[in-house]
Parts: C-alpha cells; structure tokens; sequence
C-alpha cells in the first residue's frame, strides 16, 4: 500500500530533521496516561524520529511505513531495539489488528493522509479509550534567518502555501465524531545544524519540493547560496513541536 506522495528520493535527507521537542512527548504521554510496555503504532514512521523517542520511554512500538526507502532507514536506527517492529501500510489502511493498540501516534504524517479515513482507521486499531495524536515541528519563521529563507522561497515558489501541517488540527478530529476533547500541546526545542545538513534538510522538503516543481533545485541552491553566506559553519534553527491528542470515545 503506497501514497501519493514518493518520499524515496528524500528518505536520506530525513536523517537530518530534528527530533520532536521531549517536553511536548512526555506532556503528550502523560495526558494519555501511557505507562512502560504500552502498545503504540507509530504511523508514517519515516526515518524513525518520533519511533526511537517513544521506544526510549519504554513503549511498546509497531512502526508503520508504506516508502520502501524511509523504512529501511528506519529499519537500520531501530535494529538493536527488541521493542520496535515494522510494517508496510498507511494511515488508511495500517494493516494492523482490531483494537490493538494503546496510543496511535502520527509524526509529520497525518497531513500526507485522507484524515477523515485515517482517524476512522485509527479508531480501529486502537483499544477502548485508546489515544490520538497528531504532530509536526514547525519552524519559528520570526526567526530572522528563517524568515530569509521565506523570502527566498516565495520570490521563486508563486502562491507557496504550508498545506495542512500548520493548520490546527481539532475541527478535523472533530469532525470524525470518533474522540473527545482535544488537548493541543505546545513546546519549543531548539535544533543545531551545520550549512550542511541545513541545506541536505531543505532537499527533502516534500512540500515545497511539491510546490516549486521544475524551480525546487534552484530554490535549494538559492537557500544554499544565502546560508554559506553567513559565514558559520552551523546555524541555531528554532522550532515548535505541535501535538493534538484526543482520546477514543
């Protein structure tokens, strides 16, 4: 079971991203009252980002990933964890057993699916009273180096938009009729990355890539061209975890 979206070419860049802010899992984990050896199916597990913070915790995790190429990544960080295990599947359709599951966590990947049949899906894997979350790192675009890159990008990328990853989540959840209140969390975490792997992050910026179509290598490279200009070797890059959780009626 495939996407629409192809993340294969993208797959090595994701290595680069920055992990989810800790405060915002153990908030998210304490809300769900999650406890050590839980069950927890990750989906869209790309690279293993949200998959290793939850496995360090203690939880119980089944990785979902539908890319050949974003698992095998994955597969190759967690392969001395006895706790994470991997399957092809997707939001839609997970491939996992009825009422299985504790928590059901989405890392930068509920955008990537048809939320409405994703939420009925994780309503059915998860176990009575079971728990959502959805979740993606945003990056503070007041900051002054990243709003040059914004610059960058629209001055090149006509009517350049984020998509769903930065909207707010809950009318959506809502609108499923399968959970309760919505408890969105909020927590900043600052990442450090070399030109570098700043620039190798940007390539594998699925949105934009999207977006910018024939111009997408000649945006990276005017962002390249902007951040050696700066004259360091690595930049402080300001993000904000953004988590949804809710819990199955």
């Amino acid at each position: 079971m495939k996407t629409e979206w192809d993340y294969t070419t993208l797959a090595d860049a994701y290595l680069k991203r920055p992990d989810y802010a800790d405060a915002a899992i153990d908030a998210m984990l304490s809300i769900a009252g999650a406890e050590k050896n839980d069950k927890f199916c990750d989906v869209g597990a790309g690279v293993a980002h949200l998959t290793l913070m939850l496995a360090a915790r203690g939880l119980d995790v089944v990785a979902v990933e539908p890319n050949d190429a974003m698992r095998a990544n994955g597969i190759k960080r967690t392969e001395k964890l006895g706790n994470v295990r991997w399957h092809e599947g997707t939001g839609e359709a997970t491939g996992q057993a009825l009422q299985a599951f504790d928590m059901v966590t989405f890392g930068s990947s509920f955008n990537v699916c048809d939320r409405q049949q994703a939420l009925k899906e994780t309503a059915r894997i998860l176990k009575p009273r079971g728990w959502f979350a959805c979740m993606w790192n945003h990056r503070q675009l007041e900051d002054p180096i990243q709003a040059q890159i914004e610059a960058i990008i629209k001055a090149r990328v006509s009517g350049y938009g984020y998509g769903t990853r930065r909207e707010d989540q809950t009318a959506v959840i809502d609108a499923s009729g399968l959970f309760g209140p919505v408890v969105h969390l909020d927590s900043r975490v600052m990442h450090e990355q070399t030109i570098e792997e700043c620039v190798e992050a940007w390539r594998s910026h699925a949105t934009l890539e999207r977006q910018a179509g024939a111009a997408f290598h000649d945006v990276v490279a005017a962002i390249e061209s902007y951040l050696q200009s700066l004259g360091t070797p690595s930049i402080q890059i300001p993000y904000s975890t953004n988590i949804w959780v809710a819990q199955l009626l």
